[in-house]
């Protein structure tokens, strides 16, 4: 029997009966290949989700690949068939921020899927088909399923702007981190140094891409002309800033907790340091995403450490938070 995971309320799921939603008008009909775990979807069950972006009961699921099966009214049938990804915040197309192209910060209020649209933890997944990315016919779908939070970190790339030749760093060796090393890695930079708190994840960094790798705890050179920042925590903002030369380019990424200690503002003013913020990846970045992953240049796969079938979300959650440095990242089968 076909299932689908629901998250009734915070500490509660079930596993119940899926029945595909025909598309309408402008939707297609994805079959879900794979879908990501992540800390957010641990913040979803945990119910630490902050109010407003979380709505039970729930399919969770918001990183996820697939292949269109049928389409609705308006849609080319020429998508049916195709491999694809998929944005997941349902903007409203019609607001300045949306026609601006930064349809993250839509003015209507926020909707997404996995957190208040039904989410991808089920056989299937009916959604505006302008949300979908088409991937090339020979893709991998398993490696597929990470491109959410790769777009997630094309945005923090593509804000950095790091031209060929400069130095470029990154703070962090998640799954976040090692993206933004493929990216940066890509723009041919004279030197890519990555910093973390795990010195286990020097030979993936090194395999991205990274020409060098400290903990935290060592001492840190400067003068980089560009820092991505992934870790997510206050501590993490600041080394980053460190890092930098004056007149520097910041990209903060990472959520810390509330009341967090912020960045110095006298030395980001001295220092005339330039910070960008990324909150998620408007369509600029999942263009930029399905381009570099078809040309070869982003590879998702070595990061997969665990595989399960959808029935094991619990056992997901539990690897997710484990804090256990074998576990990468964790995907489900439908």
């Amino acid at each position: 029997m076909n299932t689908a995971v629901v998250v009734e309320a915070p500490g509660r799921h079930r596993l119940v009966a899926h029945e595909p939603r025909d598309p309408g008008p402008g939707e297609a009909l994805v079959r879900v290949h794979s879908v990501g775990v992540c800390g957010s979807d641990r913040e979803v069950y945990q119910g630490n989700r902050p109010e407003g972006y979380v709505r039970y009961p729930l399919v969770p699921g918001h990183e996820w690949s697939g292949t269109v099966e049928r389409v609705g009214a308006g849609v080319p049938e020429s998508l049916t068939g195709r491999k694809v990804v998929g944005e997941g915040f349902r903007n409203c197309q019609v607001c300045d921020r949306c026609h601006a192209g930064e349809t993250t910060l839509c003015t209507a209020g926020y909707a997404e899927t996995g957190f208040t649209e039904p989410g991808a933890m089920a056989p299937t997944l009916t959604l505006p088909a302008r949300l979908l990315h088409p991937l090339p016919d020979g893709a991998d779908l398993t490696a597929a399923a990470l491109l959410e939070p790769a777009a997630c970190i094309a945005a923090a790339a593509l804000k950095a702007n790091a031209r060929p030749g400069e130095r470029v760093a990154v703070v962090g060796t998640g799954t976040l981190g090692m993206f933004a090393v493929q990216f940066l890695a890509a723009g041919s930079p004279a030197e890519l140094l990555v910093v973390g708190s795990r010195p286990d994840r020097e030979a993936l960094s090194r395999q991205f891409g990274a020409t060098g790798f400290r903990t935290k705890d060592q001492e840190l050179p400067g003068d980089f002309d560009v820092v991505i920042e992934t870790a997510g925590s206050a501590d993490a903002a600041r080394t980053s800033a460190a890092l930098l030369r004056r007149g520097g380019r910041l990209v903060l990424t990472g959520i810390p907790a509330p009341g967090a200690t912020g960045l110095d503002p006298t030395d980001l003013v001295v220092r005339q340091l330039e910070v960008h913020t990324v909150f998620g990846a408007p369509p600029e970045a999942w263009a930029h995403t399905v381009r570099v992953f078809g040309a070869g240049l982003l590879d998702p796969l070595p990061m997969v450490t665990h595989e399960l079938q959808l029935a094991e979300f619990s056992r997901a959650l539990e690897l997710v938070g484990s804090g256990d440095p074998k576990v990468g990242k964790v995907l489900l089968h439908p």
